[in-house]
């Protein structure tokens, strides 16, 4: 059984116990002068931070970033964003963010004096938003040195990139990069006269493993890694599996806070914006399959049924189907509703959940998209052949014809629709913001030998402490437990108040 350990971090403002528990993208045709975004078959997330709502579109300048000659206020060149000029506006942009990002605020005003991450050198791969930059801004007032890149060649917002780098941080993304953009971006991240990285934060899993497969010796020299994606997390769990996990390694994904919130709510909203900014659709009386009915399964779900739709789910785990079941959705094979669907909607993770045989028999002006985690969920491959037609029809839209005319409408080549289309509610992805936080923390400040080189996950007091940050914005008042309920319960009065082992079920 997993060993139970005690942890605890320390800040002038409060001390916490943690109670911890250990556990674990050729081409397609495009408009006349544009340049070909190549699909990345990197199995990077397209997971949970973004804003496809930027100021400009990576359409607007046709010369390749790593082809210009760019310099920040400061004189600096340490980086390679779209266009340096749009600073100003990327700095609107996380100030606006920063408004619904009130408890990270929080955060760093209470631990900026202690300077927890003082030392830190944390190399980023994650979607480059406003959100995101709040973040990354946290790390540096609490200490650390970061360099940052992007983990989808679509959400990164141009201006935002340009913001962070204005300010000193080394930022290596644009919106629209090429297969080998993507992983230059990461390498020069990475790799660096005088510059050894000691933390990383990690979404889907790109950087982990550039760094684990060329740099082995830097790898080595890595205090931790925090990972905060589904695709991510299985991989490091392969990894320490096989033995090759030499760092010790922080599971958000899985985390209560993220898995809840982030996948859950965050996921209900968006599905509507990216799917409404796209395609205009009407919901109401509309077939919808939802493939995967775990956390964003079942956000997707709820959020498409309250509008009128009509939803089937897809499920391999009798559990999360029976749950389907006893929401009131019709739980079916794909191959059983496929020449009826109007909408389908992947968000399992896997790959090829839907297949080209599958598109094939779609009707005509069938909508496909992703919610998912990978791009490996929808066989885009198997579309770029001679016979089909690709007709760009608006950004992250796709036509694709079949030889007697029938289209079907694919989102962002199958990558994931909120990053890449619309943009995500910022108070959610603030509360796994402030999550990442707290993890990249204990994990630096960590004495030697309280991690092993395996995967963790978050302490319940951690969860506890990142929820009650964000329960002022509510004006939430909690129930505080007299010393005669908290010895009937066994619990200690400041919490936590579950077991790791319990299960927080959301209302669908």
């Amino acid at each position: 059984s997993p060993s139970v350990k005690c942890i605890s971090l320390v800040f002038s403002f409060q001390q916490i116990q943690f109670v911890e528990d250990k556990q674990e993208f050729s081409r397609f045709p495009t408009k006349t002068g544009r340049r070909s975004l190549s699909r990345s078959i990197s199995q990077s997330s397209t997971d949970s931070y973004s804003s496809a709502a930027s100021y400009t579109d990576s359409s607007d300048d046709e010369t390749s970033p790593r082809d210009k000659t760019q310099v920040n206020s400061k004189g600096g060149t340490d980086f390679c964003v779209k266009n340096i000029k749009q600073a100003e506006f990327g700095r609107r942009e996380i100030e606006i963010a920063e408004q619904d990002m009130s408890a990270l605020i929080s955060l760093r005003k209470r631990a900026q004096s202690e300077k927890p991450l003082a030392g830190a050198k944390i190399v980023g791969c994650t979607h480059i938003t406003a959100q995101t930059a709040v973040l990354i801004e946290t790390l540096v007032a609490l200490g650390a040195q970061c360099r940052w890149t992007a983990c989808n060649i679509y959400s990164t917002q141009n201006e935002v990139a340009a913001a962070l780098t204005e300010t000193g941080v080394a930022v290596f993304a644009w919106k629209g990069e090429s297969e080998d953009d993507f992983w230059w971006c990461i390498d020069r991240c990475v790799t660096t006269e005088g510059w050894q990285p000691n933390m990383i934060l990690d979404d889907g899993g790109d950087l982990t493993h550039w760094m684990y497969k060329k740099y082995p010796n830097v790898f080595k020299k890595i205090r931790g890694i925090v990972e905060e994606s589904v695709t991510g997390v299985h991989r490091l769990y392969q990894l320490s599996k096989a033995g090759k996990l030499c760092v010790p390694a922080m599971n958000v994904n899985d985390s209560v806070t993220k898995q809840k919130f982030d996948n859950l709510y965050c996921c209900r909203e968006s599905i509507l914006d990216g799917l409404k900014r796209t395609t205009d659709v009407m919901f109401g009386g509309k077939q919808v399959v939802v493939c995967g009915y775990g956390e964003v399964g079942k956000g997707c779900c709820a959020a498409l049924k309250a509008l009128g739709a009509i939803v089937y789910v897809t499920e391999i785990d009798p559990i999360c189907a029976l749950q389907a079941c006893m929401d009131g959705f019709r739980v079916v094979k794909l191959n059983e509703v496929i020449r009826l669907v109007d909408i389908i909607i992947t968000c399992t993770g896997n790959k090829n959940v839907v297949t080209r045989d599958q598109l094939d028999r779609m009707k005509n002006g069938s909508i496909v998209c992703n919610m998912g985690h990978s791009n490996t969920e929808i066989d885009v491959a198997s579309l770029r052949t001679p016979e089909l037609t690709w007709e760009r029809v608006r950004s992250q839209v796709d036509h694709v014809i079949w030889p007697d005319g029938k289209r079907v409408i694919l989102l962002a080549e199958g990558r994931l629709l909120n990053l890449s289309c619309s943009t995500v509610p910022t108070f959610v992805l603030s509360i796994t913001a402030t999550t990442q936080a707290l993890a990249l923390i204990e994990l630096y400040n960590a004495p030697e030998g309280r991690y092993k080189q395996d995967v963790y996950l978050l302490p319940k007091k951690m969860d506890e402490y990142v929820a009650s940050l964000h329960l002022a914005t509510f004006d939430a008042h909690l129930t505080e437990l007299s010393d005669e309920q908290a010895k009937y319960l066994g619990l200690n009065k400041n919490g936590p108040f579950k077991p790791n082992y319990y299960r927080y079920k959301p209302r669908s």
